[in-house]
């Protein structure tokens, strides 16, 4: 028997035969293939190009010298390199028949292991191994006399039908988008089948979307929200819903610009429901700039979507942070996006569009035929990553059937600007005029913006804090400022009178905590307390303050935060203060607001401190940046030469790798002990640690499971791992929060 993966002895797990893994490979390949093109013109293209991949994925396998060590417990690395077999058994098709499918079949199995590379100048040479081996030379020549005996082997054993002939097939507009939604059709595959064996991962049950179905739950579920109140907020809840649910615009790319507190989680939930029955579409995308907020979302999605006899966590699957893994040891850990209703971060989002890499582009392929929210569009992502990203959003919505609504209560209308979109794209709205005009003059009823004129050092805020009427929601730009002021305040005040949120929580300690927090706004009586908070709460978080204060940063968030004051408007007039910090050891800057808080003090100076300056806010910003250019620039220019391998090393959401680490006790003890874990559970009890603090925060590696770390500072529900790493801090500085 010819040999796919080897035995695992230890644990019990036989070797799997080189057909099984081929037969069921190219099976999920297919499905996934065809899943994602849907009736596309390069339809063909696609799924012949896959189903070729998948087929001679492994070919080199069958060398002798490599299923000698695939025999032998997995003792060993191959010591032939497998893929080069059947990039060049492609390659011979495509020579023989110009046929445009195995050429790109070529470059998917060359990739299915090390991931899209910089688009070579010539595939038929440079997809070859030209390495030297040791014991038979040259690989390419080792190959090219092995190539005929493989390819008899591999058709004995598989007996797969004869592959379609073409070489007039039809091609994308955007062929970058094909090649990394073929690669993650082909890698989802190779990765289940190969985790599956090794009793790492089963079978998931596809839930279908059932637009229609669900939007009539919605309905209802809309219909008792606000209690039968008859009050300006619910009219404006109830018209910004009418308005999305029922609005005629056609698929393609739309903006909800009504305000905060308006009601958009459920209103364009409808309006994509709507979309998506009338599309065929399989799936919907809820893409939020800050993993907090998709705990609240699927929170309301699973009560207003999910049918009674349904698992909520099937139907609406949050994804809060990454979690992508190459190592077979850690693949069945990866999230998918295989849930009808995704809930997920711009990172996440964006990133896995711009990606090269198999653990991060394996899910790619569920994004195509799908209805996308991205909300907050404001904080999705830094300016000079738009202008390529936008157009990987118009060829999703051209070529993929998908449908994007950009939403949020201070929209820039980036699209405008020629730095983005040259000419200026038309981008229609969700919302009508009238209403929209209305939702505005509302606003101004609700929330009083001021500054203060002085900045504020670590043990004068709470004096300060204490001249203003709580509950008080306090926003600072890092985690670790929020940190220290959070265990500062508990000190002074006492922690009774003090909550924290941020990263710094695992995202079960968030939930918590942002339950508690809801629980405490709703006694009337508990007033005397502060929210302590980064940038994660001032966005889509239905949480009500009497007074807010938002370290200086951009117009945009400065407007995010009204939305968590006074929410209803039943306080009349609340007030919302811009602050500046005294910067040390302690209270940090955050580089990236540096020009945006400058254009708000430009702003507060002109008066002009409202919605309406958005797009006028962001177009500052790119002049004292010097445009998009830089950055946007080279990613804009590599993506054009498709140089796949350096667009997704520039293109980053958050400029920084970050590592996975566990902080929950057993959860770590499972994973050593080889326990079957779920990649939610492998969310719930970790957090997102910057890779090159890896070792000043002494996190260490779980041997078993390759990617994956374990915090070994101290950590607790407060303060999170930012616990330990103010103690590290103090012992330096001696004691900088309590000096």
């Amino acid at each position: 028997m010819f040999l796919a993966h080897s035995p695992k002895t230890s644990l019990g797990v036989p070797a799997q035969s080189y057909r099984d893994h081929i037969h069921a490979v190219v099976d999920r390949a297919c499905k996934n293939a065809k899943a994602a093109s849907g009736s596309a013109g390069f339809a063909s293209l696609l799924e012949n190009a896959v189903r070729q991949a998948a087929e001679y994925h492994d070919l080199g396998k069958l060398d002798p010298l490599n299923q000698s060590v695939l025999s032998a417990d997995g003792k060993g690395h191959l010591p032939l390199n497998h893929v080069d077999a059947g990039v060049a058994q492609m390659l011979h098709y495509a020579g023989e028949m110009e046929d445009t499918a195995s050429l790109l079949a070529a470059l998917l199995i060359y990739s299915h292991h090390r991931g899209l590379p910089d688009y070579p100048a010539d595939l038929t040479k440079d997809l070859r191994d030209t390495a030297i081996h040791q014991n038979v030379g040259s690989i390419k020549e080792r190959t090219d006399q092995w190539l005929e005996r493989y390819v008899d082997i591999h058709i004995r054993e598989t007996n797969l039908a004869t592959r379609e002939q073409n070489n007039d097939y039809k091609k994308a507009a955007n062929m970058k988008i094909l090649y990394r939604m073929a690669l993650s059709c082909l890698v989802d595959a190779d990765h289940f089948d190969t985790s599956r064996h090794y009793v790492q991962s089963y079978d998931t049950i596809a839930i279908p979307l059932q637009a229609v179905e669900r939007l009539r739950l919605l309905d209802s579920y809309v219909a008792v929200l606000g209690g039968g109140d008859d009050n300006d907020r619910n009219r404006l809840r109830s018209a910004v819903y009418r308005s999305c649910r029922n609005s005629k615009l056609p698929r393609g790319m739309v903006a909800c610009d009504s305000p905060v507190g308006s009601g958009k989680t459920t209103a364009v939930m409808a309006h994509l429901l709507n979309v998506a029955s009338e599309n065929n579409m399989r799936r919907v995308f809820v893409v939020l700039p800050y993993t907090n907020i998709i705990s609240q979302n699927v929170e309301v999605y699973r009560k207003s979507i999910v049918f009674p006899d349904e698992n909520g966590e099937h139907v609406v699957a949050a994804h809060h942070h990454r979690a992508e893994f190459t190592e077979p040891e850690s693949r069945h850990l990866t999230y998918l996006w295989e849930a009808p209703i995704v809930v997920t971060t711009a990172v996440q989002f964006f990133e896995t569009l711009a990606s090269a890499k198999t653990g991060s582009i394996r899910k790619l392929h569920q994004l195509a035929n799908s209805a996308v929210f991205i909300d907050e569009a404001h904080a999705a992502l830094p300016s000079h990553l738009w202008p390529v990203a936008w157009n990987w959003l118009q060829f999703l919505k051209k070529e993929w059937n998908c449908h994007v609504v950009l939403g949020s209560g201070s929209l820039s209308q980036f699209w405008t600007l020629p730095e983005f979109s040259n000419p200026p794209a038309e981008v229609p709205n969700l919302v009508d005029f009238v209403q929209n005009t209305a939702s505005a003059e509302y606003e101004t009823q609700r929330i009083t913006y001021g500054s203060v004129s002085y900045p504020l050092s670590l043990g004068a805020i709470s004096s300060f804090l204490s001249n203003h009427p709580g509950p008080r929601l306090f926003i600072v730009n890092t985690v670790q400022s929020a940190a220290f002021i959070a265990q500062k305040l508990a000190f002074v005040e006492g922690r009774l009178n003090v909550e924290h949120l941020s990263t710094a929580l695992t995202p079960n300690d968030r939930e918590a905590t942002l339950k508690r927090v809801k629980a405490r706004l709703q006694d009337g009586a508990d007033t005397k307390w502060t929210l302590v908070a980064t940038s994660c709460v001032e966005a889509g978080v239905d949480i009500s303050f009497r007074t807010g204060f938002r370290e200086r940063s951009s117009l945009n968030s400065l407007l995010q935060t009204a939305g968590r004051v006074n929410r209803d408007g039943r306080l009349g007039k609340a007030f919302v203060w811009d602050f500046r910090l005294v910067l040390d050891h302690c209270l940090r800057r955050h580089p990236a607001f540096e020009d945006s808080a400058i254009v708000l003090g430009e702003l507060f100076n002109e008066d002009k401190v409202s919605a309406d300056y958005c797009t006028e806010s962001m177009r500052r910003e790119l002049g004292m940046a010097g445009g998009v250019g830089g950055i946007a620039k080279l990613v804009q220019a590599a993506e054009g030469k498709m140089r796949f391998a350096e667009v997704a090393d520039t293109f980053r959401v958050i400029d920084s790798n970050s590592d996975v680490a566990v902080v929950d006790k057993l959860l770590i003890s499972r994973l050593r002990n080889r326990e079957k874990v779920s990649f939610q559970e492998l969310q719930g009890g970790s957090v997102q640690i910057y890779s090159n603090k890896r070792l000043s925060l002494a996190l260490s590696a779980i041997v078993e499971r390759p990617g994956i770390y374990e915090w070994t500072l101290k950590y607790d529900s407060f303060l999170g791992y930012m616990a330990g790493v103010i103690e590290n801090i103090n012992l330096l500085n001696d004691g900088c929060a309590f000096g």
